[in-house]
């Protein structure tokens, strides 16, 4: 063999060398190469896709489109559907819980004033246009196969929260005197819960923000009157 052939074929060989060498260092950036997306707003984005279709009517090719992200960002960052439904649900709760629980727990006003007051806002919120229509966790899991009890059972735990919460301002209202000592503090909450529930039916079947005002004025129209003294 002449050293000119000798020359280049050891050229090639060291071309081929450099190239493997590149591809394992390339390789190497992308196994670390952290996330490029925003995971804040990918889970707001998945919440309003929940809060739009349900669980079961969320498939992982309309989460991964909705969110901007490939499949592997999405099991990296958020383990599974289910996983990312219960934190999408949390992240809602937190969201509500801002306006909910400032008005319910107002202490400038008094218990009948801030059941009036929250239902206001929640013919507010249920018909806002920059979200979807009614509440997220208002009728979500009622309808589940056995084996996604887990779901349902979680959605009913944040419904008997929130009526836990409106029975506890009653309960505080006793105590403070603006609330019939003989009022039945559960029971009340139960109905106004269920209420608000209705509310947010009203709202997914396209009713007007007036018309859910008018009902809970309605409602409160139910409110235990204080006895004359």
């Amino acid at each position: 063999m002449t050293p000119k052939i000798i020359q280049g074929k050891k050229i090639r060989e060291n071309q081929g060398k450099k190239i493997r060498e590149n591809k394992v260092q390339e390789g190497k950036r992308g196994r670390g190469r952290p996330a490029v997306f925003d995971r804040a707003i990918a889970l707001r984005e998945a919440m309003k896709l929940f809060w739009e279709r349900g669980y079961e009517g969320t498939s992982f090719d309309d989460l991964i489109a909705a969110m901007g992200i490939s499949a592997s960002s999405f099991y990296n960052s958020f383990g599974n559907k289910e996983a990312l439904y219960c934190e999408a649900t949390r992240s809602y709760r937190e969201w509500s819980g801002q306006w909910f629980f400032a008005i319910l727990n107002d202490p400038s006003i008094d218990t009948k004033t801030a059941f009036a007051r929250l239902f206001e806002a929640t013919a507010e919120e249920f018909t806002r246009g920059d979200h979807p229509l009614g509440c997220m966790i208002a009728l979500a899991g009622t309808h589940c196969p056995p084996g996604m009890s887990n779901i349902r059972d979680m959605m009913a735990e944040h419904r008997a929260f929130s009526e836990s919460a409106m029975a506890a301002r009653i309960r505080k209202g006793v105590a403070n005197g603006d609330v019939p000592e003989d009022a039945d503090c559960d029971m009340l909450a139960a109905y106004y819960s269920a209420v608000a529930r209705g509310l947010a039916v009203q709202a997914r079947d396209g009713a007007s923000r007036d018309k859910l005002a008018q009902i809970g004025r309605l409602a409160m129209s139910a409110w235990p009157a204080r006895k004359r003294g």
